[in-house]
């Protein structure tokens, strides 16, 4: 499973995430990193962006050699990097789940406005694009993302109510959702990143887009319950302690 993310140095989303995600659904993970941060649970103090030749060149190291059964893309850092993905990716035979960070857990933002108009190109090749609230609505809301005629999965959890709602939209097939009770905790920072790694990973092994959601799902629950209660922030959920 190629991980193409932001690396956070606290270890709770981005690559770190991904990876202890991806290892612990069986998967064997590979990365391209995108952008350094220097954050914690209270926030992102700075970002770095590589250059999109650096990040080219590691997604060209991974596919030429290992190869990839399903590929994640998080946070990218800059529209440049968000093309030269698109130009790696577009004729990949293989699953593509695209995180659209936009915001972190802490408020940070993580995409300015150029970056998120290269977006589209992802969006068009990716098996699924999973927004939350406030990305679904920089993205158009289910108008805008119905008119793309994209399979998207709405993530709810950053929505108010005791229930957490996730609407999965794919064209010609109805929508799906799934609802569960709320898990009320701080620690929840990585959730995103975690979520869409888990599809991936589970798309990788050949399992039904529909039943990877669910599956992923079950696995974010798992990690929200299992934090190690680190940080007096946002805190890093539970991925090892996962069975």
């Amino acid at each position: 499973i190629l991980a193409i993310a932001g690396s956070d140095s606290s270890g709770g989303a981005g690559i770190q995430a991904d990876i202890k995600t991806i290892a612990m659904l069986g998967g064997y993970a590979m990365t391209a990193i995108t952008a350094v941060t220097a954050q914690n649970s209270l926030g992102v103090t700075a970002v770095e962006a590589l250059s999109p030749t650096m990040v080219g060149a590691q997604i060209d190291a991974c596919l030429t050699d290992i190869g990839a059964d399903a590929v994640k893309i998080g946070m990218l850092g800059s529209p440049e990097i968000a093309n030269v993905v698109a130009d790696r990716l577009e004729a990949l035979d293989a699953p593509i789940v695209f995180d659209p960070v936009m915001v972190s857990t802490s408020g940070a933002v993580l995409a300015d406005e150029t970056t998120v108009v290269a977006f589209e190109r992802l969006m068009r090749i990716a098996t699924l694009t999973t927004p939350n609230v406030p990305e679904l609505k920089a993205l158009g809301g289910h108008g805008a993302m119905a008119a793309r005629g994209i399979a998207y999965l709405a993530k709810g959890g950053d929505a108010e109510g005791p229930q957490v709602e996730d609407t999965f939209v794919r064209p010609g097939h109805g929508d799906r959702v799934w609802r569960s009770e709320r898990i009320r905790t701080r620690h929840s920072h990585g959730t995103g990143c975690t979520l869409s790694s888990a599809i991936a990973t589970l798309l990788g092994r050949g399992l039904p887009l529909e039943e990877a959601i669910g599956e992923a799902r079950e696995f974010v629950r798992a990690a929200l319950l299992a934090a190690p209660g680190f940080g007096a922030g946002h805190g890093p959920m539970g991925h090892q302690a996962v069975r």
